[in-house]
């Protein structure tokens, strides 16, 4: 929900492939997605009506020779001018994974925090001549400070995993949700969760409360 009584549904594909380079072992992550966009913002005709969304490549990973102790990953994402994004962008990002090695009173599964910078960028067939309603170039740090606590050995209950902290460098303002989902692990290679976010500080608008669903399949 984008606030002013309009919404936006959202159907997402990712595939996700290991990336090995002689010592180095990361995966890489391919989105897609298809919007429907509909409000009193938006043309009456748009309800129901899908249309392609963001495309991105990510790529992240570790060598055993770099920060193995914090389990330290190093990576990038592209994002491509394709459907309602209207430009490219490309930053890095660095995160690290720290799980504890014994049972704890709080039943901690991991701490995972991830730090991206995106960098948007214009380009020739993608002016404000050709698409005058593209969005402003992003600008933007995202910060997630991934939180999983095991619930049983099937399910956990994960926080900031989805959906992060981002802060607009371009023009300022910060967008501070609560996200929280629950993944639950029905065999080796078949989980469900379900989700949802709402923003607690929102200086820098991207939505008001999102709810969310997701089905993976590992082979």
């Amino acid at each position: 929900y984008q606030g002013n009584q309009n919404y936006s549904d959202t159907i997402r594909l990712r595939f996700y492939h290991p990336l090995d380079i002689d010592r180095f072992r990361g995966t890489i992550r391919l989105d897609t997605a298809y919007v429907s966009s509909y409000g009193p913002s938006f043309p009456a005709q748009n309800s129901g009506q899908y249309s392609a969304g963001n495309t991105m490549l990510t790529f992240w990973g570790n060598h055993p020779r770099i920060l193995p102790e914090i389990g330290a990953n190093f990576g990038a994402r592209l994002i491509f001018p394709f459907g309602n994004n209207g430009q490219w962008a490309i930053g890095p990002q660095v995160g690290a994974s720290f799980r504890p090695k014994e049972t704890n009173a709080f039943n901690l599964a991991d701490f995972s925090p991830l730090a991206r910078y995106m960098y948007g960028f214009d380009t020739k067939n993608n002016s404000l001549q050709v698409n005058p309603s593209q969005p402003p170039l992003v600008r933007n740090l995202q910060l997630y400070p991934t939180l999983g606590f095991q619930i049983n050995p099937s399910t956990q209950i994960r926080f900031w995993d989805e959906n992060g902290v981002i802060y607009n460098s371009a023009g300022g303002g910060w967008f501070v949700p609560l996200d929280t989902m629950v993944t639950h692990r029905i065999t080796k290679n078949f989980l469900v969760a379900v989700g949802a976010s709402k923003q607690v500080v929102q200086t820098y608008n991207q939505y008001d409360w999102s709810v969310y669903g997701k089905v993976s399949f590992n082979f």
